[in-house]
């Protein structure tokens, strides 16, 4: 990010009250930037989207591990300083609700919602409990899902199994993907409900949501989607997508933190969804006798206090990503991610992701001895991932990341192969 730009996005959030405007010689992001290497030929920093000098991670680390946890850009971390500071101070108490209101309306602009449809959720499995408390299961229904979810969609099922009699069918997947046409097989008129990871936490496989919500719909079921994967890595139009809910916290690829979740509940499915708990925030007025009017939109969900620190940091962080480019994101991170998939294939790897796969995680099984492959990729400032007890190994491609930290990534492989 360019001088200039980036004063304009300290100045803009600064004015929303979220961060202060620091001086001058702190806005400077200049070629020399530690972490940022130069090719060789020309000089030039290789920093495709200009915002490495916004991630100082980038200076001790190759980090190919967003997908555990993505690192706080510099703004963001503004942001939550300044909340900080703004609650130690007890100044500016009424900016609280205010970055609520921000985060929300940025979150619904930036991912083809509406404001009303969106709820923040304290954590992404949060959602998929709510949704599965509202249904009204009958013995003998079935939930429809694949081996490429994450875990505890597996332990929220089987607890519905043993308790309400509803059959977890689980499709499984082929060369790392799971298509419409293999969750129609499983699918029928007792199925409630299609539960997907957008984008998948083991191997990076990206769902088509359309094609599996016209799969729901036509047998009289929903569609969940899993988004923590997802949210900031590529371009979203939620209306689009035909998915009936979705739901994924900040603290990956939108880089900000823990504790806020954004939740989509389209709108059609606000009059039937019902709260799994209930509080003060939940009330739209209050009338005589302790009685209460309550919340009718997807506010309706949220039952207390929301964690104003990472919302704030959401807040920041939307405005940070809306300043980048989605669509931006996506073609740098999916080029690279599909350059790494490439050339670890070509040094014998077992590839987990499948090919042509439009997201930012590659996953290979290396075939070799997990101490001894993590100890060398620790000692070169590689972050990445082991799953499956150290045989699979994940990277995941952010916004900041360059050919060079894929280079170290693979040049340790070849060391070792």
């Amino acid at each position: 990010m360019s001088q200039l730009s980036r004063r304009r996005f300290l100045q803009t959030t600064a004015a929303a009250g979220l961060v202060a405007v620091p001086g001058a010689g702190a806005i400077a992001c200049s070629p020399s930037t530690a972490g940022e290497s130069a090719d060789a030929g020309t000089g030039q920093v290789d920093d495709p989207l200009g915002i490495r000098g916004e991630f100082p991670v980038t200076e001790e680390f190759a980090y190919l591990n967003t997908a555990s946890v993505g690192p706080l850009p510099v703004p963001v971390r503004d942001a939550l300083a300044e909340y900080a500071d703004q609650k130690m101070r007890r100044r500016a108490s009424g900016s609280l609700g205010e970055a609520v209101n921000r985060a929300r309306t940025k979150f619904a602009s930036l991912f083809g919602a509406d404001e009303n449809e969106i709820a923040f959720l304290y954590a992404t499995s949060g959602a998929e409990n709510i949704i599965v408390n509202a249904i009204d299961w009958q013995p003998g229904d079935n939930v429809v899902i694949d081996e490429l979810h994450f875990v505890t969609t597996f332990v929220l099922y089987r607890e519905l199994e043993r308790r309400a009699g509803v059959e977890p069918r689980i499709v499984r997947a082929t060369g790392g993907a799971v298509t419409a046409e293999d969750f129609a097989a499983r699918t029928d008129h007792r199925t409630r409900l299609l539960s997907v990871a957008w984008v998948s936490n083991r191997n990076g496989f990206r769902h088509d949501l359309p094609k599996l919500a016209e799969l729901a719909h036509s047998r009289g079921a929903f569609l969940y989607a899993d988004a923590i994967q997802a949210w900031g890595q590529f371009p979203v139009n939620l209306h689009d997508e035909g998915v009936d809910f979705a739901c994924g916290n900040g603290y990956k690829w939108l880089h900000a933190d823990f504790g806020c979740a954004p939740f989509y509940v389209r709108r059609e499915h606000l009059d039937w969804m019902a709260a799994d708990r209930f509080g003060h925030r939940q009330v739209a007025e209050s009338l005589p006798d302790h009685r209460f009017r309550l919340k009718t939109d997807a506010e309706k969900l949220e039952y207390a206090n929301p964690a104003y620190g990472p919302t704030t940091a959401l807040a920041a962080a939307l405005d940070f990503i809306e300043s980048v480019g989605t669509q931006r994101i996506a073609g740098h991170t999916h080029s690279l991610a599909a350059d790494l998939r490439g050339r670890a294939e070509a040094l014998g790897m077992d590839l987990f992701t499948p090919p042509d796969n439009p997201s930012a995680i590659v996953s290979f099984y290396h075939g070799l001895d997990p101490e001894v492959l993590g100890a060398a990729l620790n000692a070169e400032g590689v972050q990445f991932s082991f799953q499956e007890d150290g045989r699979l190994l994940r990277a995941a491609i952010a916004m900041f990341n360059n050919r060079a930290d894929v280079d170290r990534l693979l040049g340790v492989v070849r060391a070792l192969v």
